[in-house]
């Protein structure tokens, strides 16, 4: 039997028989002991242990992972005394749930054959609130950004909107963006190389373009030095002992975009240039989803990583993997 610290997370059950949390899940499972269950499906304590023992003995659960230890302390006589008392996991929860013949019971059947049959049919369930929860991180995740740029940034709220807005479609947990729970890898190992030369030649036309448009001057992406790109194009697919440092296509774009942006290898134009590196090796490798990726989108994600603070690196690297992760 587990001997742990109880969590302070309470269970109960919504109006429409789902079990809910007060508080978002911080650990693997819950727990509860017999009277909490009992409030939970209104009924008593002697049917959920009677259950119990049935659940245990078909071998349905298993009583060492789903039963745990905790010290409680209780009034009795106008004393206090501290007990050890049986808690229930998760699991046994649902099981018993299954089990009850109350009202409360039924409701939650009712939720979850209706839960699970969206799961089986449709390949996912959402937890509205949570979803809805999520976005104000997001919000909050975007206020926290600009609170690191500086006074006078040049990030246009047109181009913050636009990336609020991408990432929102995505449903993803913006509480990632603390830069411990953002990712730090993608998920194409695809072999997508590419050399200094051709991502110079594409720059080149693209100089050309700008040119004749009058959107440049003759100093757009002229080369700081000669080893400019290739020293960061040559960071971007070093590897050791074999293993690339940035496996994936998602890396290797991230740090792209980072490194021309950031490395300045260009006497002006560096974060276009950047921008363009990174839309050319996303469309190269054909993960380029133009819908997904707004205009406004990849102006706000560059315009940050190069106002960024460099303490920030791997936050910014793991906003742009955030996005190409999907």
């Amino acid at each position: 039997m587990k001997k742990i610290t109880k969590n302070t997370t309470i269970i109960y059950q919504s109006k429409k028989g789902a079990i809910e949390l007060t508080e978002d899940l911080k650990t693997e499972t819950i727990w509860a002991n017999l009277q909490e269950i009992a409030n939970l499906f209104e009924t008593d304590k002697s049917g959920i242990s009677r259950h119990i023992k049935n659940i245990f003995e078909s071998g349905e659960l298993n009583f060492k992972s789903t039963v745990a230890n905790f010290a409680t302390v209780q009034m009795e006589a106008n004393r206090k005394v501290k007990r050890q008392i049986d808690y229930y996991n998760l699991d046994l929860i649902l099981s018993v749930g299954y089990r009850v013949n109350s009202k409360k019971a039924t409701l939650f059947r009712q939720w979850a054959t209706k839960t699970l049959r969206q799961h089986i049919t449709e390949g996912y369930t959402l937890n509205k609130k949570r979803v809805a929860k999520n976005l104000d991180q997001f919000l909050k995740a975007v206020n926290e950004v600009k609170a690191l740029l500086p006074a006078e940034s040049s990030v246009d709220m047109r181009s913050v909107l636009s990336l609020v807005n991408t990432f929102a479609k995505t449903w993803l947990s913006l509480e990632a963006y603390d830069s411990a729970k953002l990712p730090k890898s993608g998920l194409s190992k695809e072999e997508v190389l590419f050399t200094a030369e051709e991502l110079s030649e594409a720059i080149h036309v693209l100089r050309k373009d700008l040119l004749s448009k009058k959107d440049a001057t003759e100093l757009f992406a002229s080369e700081r030095s000669h080893h400019g790109l290739q020293g960061i194009v040559g960071n971007v697919l070093q590897s050791f002992g074999d293993e690339d440092l940035y496996p994936t296509v998602e890396e290797k774009a991230a740090h792209l975009l980072y490194f021309m942006v950031k490395d300045h290898p260009f006497t002006d134009g560096n974060k276009r240039s950047g921008a363009f590196a990174f839309v050319w090796y996303l469309q190269k490798s054909g993960l380029l989803n133009p819908l997904h990726l707004t205009p406004e989108t990849l102006t706000a994600l560059t315009l940050l990583i190069a106002e960024s603070p460099a303490k920030e690196k791997d936050r910014m690297v793991g906003l742009v993997l955030l996005l190409l992760r999907k």
